[in-house]
């Protein structure tokens, strides 16, 4: 009991410590409208209603909002939301004479000169553009003097599950990273009357738990053996838990003390929602396929989920912690302090470590690697602690100073932890990519906040086979922890290759798969045509040796009530594109590419943008109306699949491709919305992340 105890308190205490990352750090609200002209009192969100559907693979979520003009003149607004990892835009609507118009995607050039023709012509109008990876940015006009307007976003992202454990973020906080759009952030913040979100989770593997670490006033229920419903609404707030919710649910203001009504909801913090799944559930492969009537090609999505079948790594290593100090770093520099001393203070014998921190410049905190002796911990720790934010970020400097001095003899990992975009220096992706390509080392990047360059920070990591965890302030930091280093306690599958015979496929996205961490998904897009029985193998290098996995199964002759698939596919392609052209610079080719999946798929994308027109004014300016179209496929399928219980896709069912059950972690904390059990998981605590092996070539 005594060690059990001390275990205990040592969590307690790395609890309170995670805890201050979302205490010291203010969000700044996302998803508002605001008047064009910043000498207008803002508009007033009266409503905001999130509706996300889980399945399948893969997330769809609705934002229905209704602002209210309160000037006396009509005016231009504009509306910007962070861009979802790995989400993309499919619908924007804006209601006109009481009636949804959904928009089309053009050009983004042409899109923005009809949005222009139709303001000067004082004819209702809206746009959706792309801020690269930052944001989504909507104008909407005239929003007429005291009414209201309503808008509807759609947008759908892939939805993988991590080690048991699913996560959905809806993201609210803007990242305060872009110093030149902080200005803007003086709109209304709150959703005064009726604030709701519900998430529809329906899988096809046993759940036995869900949680919103920030959000403990959410209505958790289990609708079915498959199904489950998360439900958060302003409106139930019941007077007896006021108090509660005033204290410790920060989204809730107090009652007229800030003048807000009560129980106005805030939008400063990303709503996170996790579940695990139950234990003992076997590795496995699924299938889902769409094929749209009349058409021979197909799309598909396969998730392979691997057996625990990785061996444990039993050698010591190197680390080197490159920290990110600059200013938009200021109010989590104490978090990071206690969580580096946490780190250093679980490395094994024989392991050693280098700190390395940067802003507008480079620096070593250490001299050179140092062993992680207790005396040298607590050193180090001391100065990690007296840290001060400062300055730029100068990325570049700070990974090219990690990487020398390494020791060729010793396996390394480059822990990168920064929430911000790289602005002092060489910025551009091809040039950290060579930097990496030229060391024989794993990059692992904690990337924090909503503004942080996340294509460039993963496609460094993709690079060097390690892999990138995005975070929120409002995640479950512990959880983040458990699910980093769980990881590299195990070797990886290097090398990963998957072959399907028997049936033609194509355009398959990932076309590189790279390395896969334990506990980790495999997802794969692509087309494919015909029908039958194929033979799907992956083959992967695991601490030196071939392996092979083997399974059989049928695609689907037609069907499926999957039609989203086909835009995930075109979205997950068009990321691959702007890969590359982050990597050579701007391309006709490939940026002609994007700009045609995006007009076929209804996309917003960097070089295509969504308009939104009277109904009539479609006709004169001769936009076919496509993505009406495609969404009302969308919403008679989705109608179709969930008057049906939740089934599962296992395709491998007659020839497993696994002889061993998935990882997971332990189990306890109860039922739904209780913490997640941390059972014999802890072998190494850290809080943004750590470890790692030089890669295989």
């Amino acid at each position: 009991m005594g060690f059990r105890n001390r275990f205990q308190r040592l969590l307690a205490t790395v609890a309170l410590t995670l805890s201050a990352l979302t205490a010291t750090q203010h969000g700044i609200a996302a998803g508002l409208m605001a008047p064009v002209d910043s000498n207008l009192p803002p508009l007033q969100i009266r409503e905001q209603h999130v509706t996300v559907d889980v399945e399948d693979g893969y997330a769809i979520t609705e934002i229905e909002q209704v602002f209210h003009n309160p000037n006396d003149q009509d005016l231009e607004a504009y509306y910007r939301f962070p861009v979802p990892e790995k989400g993309t835009v499919a619908e924007f609507t804006v209601w006109i004479d009481d009636k949804p118009v959904i928009g089309e995607v053009l050009e983004k050039e042409q899109a923005r000169q009809v949005y222009e023709q139709e303001k000067a012509a004082g004819r209702e109008a809206g746009l959706t553009e792309k801020d690269s990876y930052k944001a989504f940015d909507v104008k909407v006009q005239p929003v007429r003097a005291g009414q209201d307007t309503r808008v509807r976003l759609v947008y759908m992202q892939p939805a993988s599950v991590d080690t048991g454990i699913g996560r959905y973020v809806y993201p609210l906080e803007e990242g305060g990273v872009d110093e030149k759009k902080l200005a803007f952030w003086t709109a209304n913040d709150s959703v005064e009357e009726h604030f709701s979100f519900t998430l529809n989770l329906r899988s096809g593997y046993p759940v036995d738990a869900l949680r919103l670490p920030k959000h403990p006033q959410a209505q958790i229920q289990q609708l079915g053996p498959l199904q489950w419903q998360v439900t958060l609404d302003n409106r139930t707030a019941t007077a007896s838990s006021e108090e509660e919710t005033n204290n410790e649910n920060p989204n809730f203001a107090p009652p007229a003390a800030n003048g807000q009504p009560a129980n106005a909801f805030t939008l400063d913090q990303d709503i996170v929602v996790y579940w695990r799944h139950q234990q003992d559930l076997p590795g496995s492969v699924d299938l889902v396929a769409y094929k749209a009537p009349g058409k021979d090609r197909g799309t598909f999505m396969l998730s392979i989920t691997p057996g625990d079948d990785l061996p444990p790594i039993t050698t010591g290593s190197d680390w080197v912690f490159v920290l990110d100090i600059s200013g938009s770093m200021s109010a989590k520099l104490a978090t990071l302090g206690d969580g580096v001393s946490q780190a250093l203070g679980k490395l094994r014998g024989g392991d050693r470590f280098r700190i390395v921190l940067f802003d507008d410049r480079a620096e070593e905190l250490t001299s050179g690697f140092v062993d992680a002796t207790p005396n040298n911990i607590r050193q180090y720790t001391k100065k990690v602690m007296q840290l001060q934010s400062r300055g730029g970020t100068n990325l570049f400097g700070g990974l090219s100073l990690a990487l020398n001095p390494l020791d060729a003899d010793r396996p390394t990992g480059i822990v990168l932890v920064t929430d911000g975009v790289a602005n002092v220096g060489k910025t551009q992706q091809k040039d950290f990519i060579d930097l990496l390509e030229n060391h024989d080392v794993r990059l692992f990047t904690f990337v924090m906040g909503n503004s942080a360059n996340r294509p460039m920070l993963t496609a460094m990591t993709n690079a060097s086979n390690g892999f990138a965890i995005s975070v929120s302030n409002s995640d479950d930091i512990a959880g983040q922890i458990l699910n980093a280093t769980a990881k590299l306690t195990h070797q990886a599958m290097n090398d990963v290759e998957i072959d399907i015979d028997g049936v033609r496929t194509a355009d398959l996205q990932p076309q590189r798969i790279g390395s896969i961490y334990h506990g980790r998904q495999i997802v794969l897009l692509g087309h494919y045509w015909g029908d039958g029985p194929a033979k799907v193998t992956l083959r992967a290098n695991v601490a030196g040796q071939n392996k092979q996995y083997k399974t059989r199964f049928n695609f689907p002759a037609q069907g499926g009530d999957n039609p989203e698939l086909e835009r995930l596919w075109a979205y997950a392609t068009i990321q691959d594109m702007q890969q590359e052209i982050n990597y050579f610079g701007e391309e006709k080719d490939l940026q002609q590419g994007i700009v045609d999946l995006g007009l076929e798929y209804g996309l917003v994308t960097n070089y295509t943008s969504m308009v939104v027109l009277r109904d009539e004014v479609f006709a004169e300016y001769g936009i076919d109306r496509r993505n009406a179209k495609r969404r009302e496929i969308e919403k008679l399928a989705k109608a179709q699949h969930q008057a049906n219980a939740p089934t599962s896709n296992r395709a491998d069912t007659a020839q497993p491709m696994y002889t061993s059950n998935r990882p997971s972690y332990s189990s306890g904390g109860g039922g739904g919305g209780g913490a997640f059990g941390i059972g014999a998981l802890l072998p190494f605590l850290i809080l943004l992340i750590g470890g790692g092996l030089r890669r295989r070539r």
